[in-house]
């Protein structure tokens, strides 16, 4: 039974702080931080939500409690916009006056100005859907979202464990159910079935490749997979899943998951590879993909989002002249940390353009939304690829002249089935990535073998205040503290292929410095002197840095 948005109950049910003086933030990843920390925080994100709801008509709003490839100990939420894309950016600053009232008056202001500034009928129904991840604290703090919901009046329904992207999926189905973009069932059943079915068209008369080792970094993504191989036969698809554990405490993302492979360039702790096998890794909550292999001298190799795009891009764009519609403009969108490899690769040998933005999910969604097929992919493993309604419109009405043509619109089609264009998905991700592998019928070698990456180096500086780190040209450029970008440019000039850039971290006070040379024992060196001048330049904590 929902009630009625009533103030009073709202300033008396208020859960205070855990911590006096603590500080929330709602950026790209939503909120996250210690899982104790958050239940205040989660009662709040339940009226933001319902609020979000009626301004937008009683659309589906969704809530997904997750902190993705963190530590066990962390968690986190974020809310899902009405497409299953992630919340509009003007309303994060909503999200963190709402976090930061500690009281129910300052907590009914907040309120009120986000009724007022959106001018928002508070007769007017809310929906909201939720569902969560496999940490420990995700039941309490379930219960503190679902107050927060009650006391605002919503129709609120609890999806209970789901992947992040599967959230996504279903938000957006609701709110298409019934018009001409209707994307599918609402259900976990339904986002099952879609991409099965999908794939199944999208390799049918190729033969199946070896099998795939999913990595699930202990999480969410594990019962999933499991759930999601009963609707493909094995002669269609082969999977087995590595790291699974879900049930024992600690194990999350614990040495292995995607994360743990893109920064420490090395397969999970204990995983046994062999030259010929295929590897991949999700992380916690199943939005992020990189896959990895040893070659004959069982040197390991990453296949990461940069080797994804191109990937992507190049069997899109083959498929697009092939099934006659090639004045649909494919473009791939990248963030400063793409290897400088994957951007030549892209520009001088696919001819695609290249868009390069600021780092975060919302701002490569956006951008990848300016071209009728957007491929957009970290290098971290996260991404997807949009279909502008003009281009599926396109591809569904075309008609063929030929069976070679018949055939790749009917690939093309299945292909805009298999990903899911609401957000980066791990499971979607991985079929898109065997759906061009089979139809190739390649290994991990022959993708690798487009480009090779340059040798680069991430390196964490703990300095006193990020926010004196102001940044331009989509973060590859420092404007302040001032001089230091012209300092980094000198050291960058004495490499071969050198590139190097600094940007402030979204979570602590630290700064990433990224480099890159010609050798690995360059890009050390680089990464090395870089790290050095800013700890001395910018106000470094701590130990300095050390040689590589």
């Amino acid at each position: 039974m929902t009630m009625s948005f009533d103030y009073n109950t709202i300033k008396s049910n208020i859960i205070p702080h855990k911590v006096e003086g603590t500080v929330y933030a709602y950026g790209t990843a939503g909120f996250r931080t210690k899982a104790h920390l958050l239940d205040s925080v989660m009662y709040k994100v339940g009226i933001l939500s319902a609020l979000r709801s009626k301004k937008l008509n009683g659309s589906t709003i969704g809530v997904m409690i997750t902190a993705s490839h963190n530590p066990e100990e962390d968690n986190g939420v974020k809310l899902v916009d009405p497409r299953g894309e992630m919340l509009e950016q003007s309303w994060e600053s909503y999200a963190t006056k709402f976090a930061n009232a500690n009281d129910g008056e300052s907590l009914a202001e907040a309120i009120e100005q986000v009724v007022t500034a959106q001018e928002i009928n508070l007769e007017t129904p809310a929906a909201v859907v939720y569902a969560h991840d496999t940490r420990p604290s995700c039941p309490e703090l379930v219960k503190c979202l679902e107050s927060g919901l009650n006391v605002s009046g919503a129709k609120a329904t609890g999806y209970g464990l789901k992947t992040t992207p599967m959230l996504h999926y279903i938000v957006r189905c609701i709110n298409t159910a019934g018009t001409s973009d209707a994307y599918g069932e609402p259900t976990e059943e339904g986002y099952y079935k879609k991409l099965s079915e999908a794939y199944k068209t999208a390799v049918a008369g190729k033969p199946r490749l070896s099998t795939l080792h999913v990595d699930c970094g202990n999480g969410v993504g594990a019962p999933k997979l499991a759930e999601f191989v009963k609707y493909l036969p094995e002669d269609v698809l082969s999977l087995k899943v590595i790291n699974g554990d879900i049930h024992t405490e600690g194990k999350l993302n614990k040495d292995c998951g995607a994360d743990y492979v893109k920064t420490r360039q090395q397969a999970p702790l204990g995983t046994e590879i062999a030259p010929g096998d295929r590897f991949c890794s999700f992380d916690g909550d199943a939005d992020r993909i990189v896959f990895y292999y040893v070659d004959s001298n069982n040197v390991f190799k990453l296949l990461d989002g940069d080797k994804i795009a191109g990937l992507a891009a190049m069997f899109i764009m083959e498929l697009v002249q092939d099934a006659g519609i090639d004045t649909l403009k494919v473009g791939v969108v990248q963030t400063a940390y793409a290897n400088g490899s994957s951007t030549n690769y892209l520009t001088n040998v696919l001819k695609v353009p290249v868009s390069c933005v600021p780092t975060g999910v919302k701002h490569l969604h956006h951008e990848a939304e300016k071209y009728d097929i957007g491929v957009y992919f970290e290098a971290n493993g996260h991404g997807t690829v949009l279909f502008s309604p003009e281009a599926l419109n396109t591809i569904n009405t075309i008609e063929a002249k030929t069976p070679a043509q018949q055939q790749a619109i009917n690939q093309l089609k299945a292909v805009t089935d298999v990903i899911n264009q609401t957000v980066g998905d791990a499971i979607s991700d991985m079929l898109l990535v065997e759906t061009i592998l089979t139809n190739r019928q390649w290994g991990p070698d022959e993708w690798d073998q487009a480009y090779t990456d340059l040798p680069n180096r991430l390196v964490k500086v703990v300095v006193a205040d990020r926010t004196i780190f102001k940044t331009t040209n989509a973060e590859r450029e420092l404007v302040e503290p001032e001089g230091l970008q012209e300092k980094i440019n000198a050291h960058v000039a004495k490499y071969s292929h050198g590139r190097s850039f600094v940007r402030a971290s979204g979570t602590e006070d630290a700064v990433r410095v990224y480099a890159e040379a010609a050798t690995r024992s360059e890009t050390d060196e680089l990464a090395y002197k870089v790290s050095l001048l800013v700890y001395n330049e910018a106000g470094g904590v701590g130990k300095p840095p050390m040689m590589p």
